[in-house]
């Protein structure tokens, strides 16, 4: 039997089977229609720098947003200036915004540097403005910032950087200044909006907030939305909505797929495939050149001659074995990874053959590479 070549194939195997099959909550596999997140971008500036700021003459926006700064402060930098910074850095500023934050609390920002700074290590973020997709300010963002990556340079041009120096955080480093209206009290129903769309689970979800909080509340709108009647004062639909989203659900049995990371050499493949009747045959030619050096001397008893050293070539072609290996009909998940470790495959040769076996009709699943 052929060694089994595990440190060159990487198998991730999801044993979801319908008999381990088991109830999920609401909560965990939907999400109610009008209550979302929203994203946030700013531009600002991270001054205090050591040193490792945007270069003045590459960057001409830092000096810009700086002068700006400066004149609504009531510093006039002359035109004929051009200030060489160092310690200043232009940013942009990103977070998302959670659903239901009120103005006065807070939220994590992240920061990143847009221009030639070397590091944001040290720096302090000044007054950001926060806008949305709309234009309107949702938040203000300052503070110092948290900055995991650090890089340090040589004279002579030799440099160590670790993580990334160019990023970083501040946790509550935002104010919410304006609140984002939710649809969650209007109108006398609710959408649950699935996040894998599937027939059989959306039916499932349906019995279940029907047999949990009444007979008709539930009605289906597609393969992924749920019409859910809810009572129309505010603190009722809340309290409904904590007894719907706890309910249990059997998620329906996943598609077949096939997903092949081609670069990783990583393979997952679900509980569903199957493989129709056909062979496999996987070889490969390999080709060695080995040198050794000896030592060649002359005789003991030699009146000529001296040592040498002399290096020997040795070169082996083996072809390897041809190995064929059967599927057979209804071929479960543990024959497919046992067959496929049989053989030795390495990753490229794993996706080789998975490609063949979908092309020749025989593999019932949907192979993704990527």
């Amino acid at each position: 039997m052929p060694k089994v070549n595990r440190t060159v194939l990487t198998m991730i195997t999801l044993l979801t089977l319908t008999g381990l099959a088991h109830g999920e909550r609401i909560k965990d596999m939907a999400q109610v229609q009008g209550v979302r997140t929203n994203q946030l971008v700013g531009y600002g500036l991270v001054v205090g720098l050591d040193g490792t700021g945007d270069q003045t003459s590459q960057a001409p926006f830092t000096v810009q947003s700086l002068t700006n700064m400066l004149a609504q402060m009531g510093v006039v930098v002359p035109p004929n200036v051009t200030p060489q910074l160092k310690n200043v850095a232009a940013v942009s500023v990103h977070a998302v915004m959670p659903a239901f934050v009120k103005p006065g609390q807070t939220i994590d920002i992240t920061v990143n540097s847009i221009a030639n700074a070397k590091s944001l290590r040290g720096g302090s973020l000044l007054v950001t403005p926060l806008h949305g997709l709309d234009g309107q300010i949702y938040a203000i963002a300052q503070g110092n910032l948290i900055v995991s990556g650090f890089g340090v340079q040589g004279t002579d041009g030799s440099k160590l950087t670790v993580n990334v120096p160019s990023s970083g955080r501040i946790p509550n480093g935002a104010t919410i200044e304006r609140a984002v209206p939710t649809q969650l009290a209007t109108g006398d129903e609710i959408i649950l909006n699935l996040n894998d769309p599937d027939f059989t689970t959306a039916t499932r979800l349906v019995a279940s907030v029907n047999q949990g909080a009444g007979a008709g509340i539930a009605t289906i709108i597609d393969g992924g939305s749920v019409r859910v009647k809810a009572p129309l004062d505010i603190t009722q639909r809340v309290a409904f909505l904590s007894t719907v989203e706890n309910l249990q659900v059997e998620p329906a049995s996943a598609a077949a797929k096939v997903i092949i990371n081609s670069r990783t050499g990583t393979v997952v493949i679900s509980s569903n495939v199957r493989v129709s009747p056909a062979a496999v045959s996987h070889g490969s030619l390999t080709v060695s050149i080995k040198e050794e050096q000896t030592v060649s001397q002359p005789g003991a008893l030699a009146t000529v001659g001296q040592t040498t050293v002399v290096t020997n070539s040795t070169i082996n072609v083996d072809q390897g074995s041809n190995r064929m290996f059967l599927f057979k009909p209804g071929v479960e998940l543990e024959q497919i990874v046992h067959a496929v470790n049989e053989v030795g495959a390495a990753p490229a040769d794993l996706v080789a053959i998975l490609e063949a076996l979908k092309e020749a009709g025989a593999l019932q699943a949907e192979l993704i590479v990527i």
